[in-house]
């Protein structure tokens, strides 16, 4: 079984993809400083939950 996250994060997650595809990896600590750049997050948390599902969705070929 998975860990279950919230739709905000999948959301966020799935826009960023869509925007910068190309520049995000299969690599997590790549996609943590890349979105660290681009989006504003209030936390570190919700930073790390946010990339870590932006590193499974790339290796999955979304």
């Amino acid at each position: 079984m998975g860990r279950i996250r919230s739709n905000f994060i999948k959301r966020i997650a799935r826009e960023t993809i869509k925007k910068y595809k190309d520049q995000l990896s299969t690599d997590y600590y790549e996609n943590r400083d890349f979105l660290e750049t681009v989006v504003r997050f209030s936390n570190d948390k919700l930073r790390n939950r946010v990339a870590g599902y932006v590193t499974t969705l790339m290796k999955h070929g979304e």
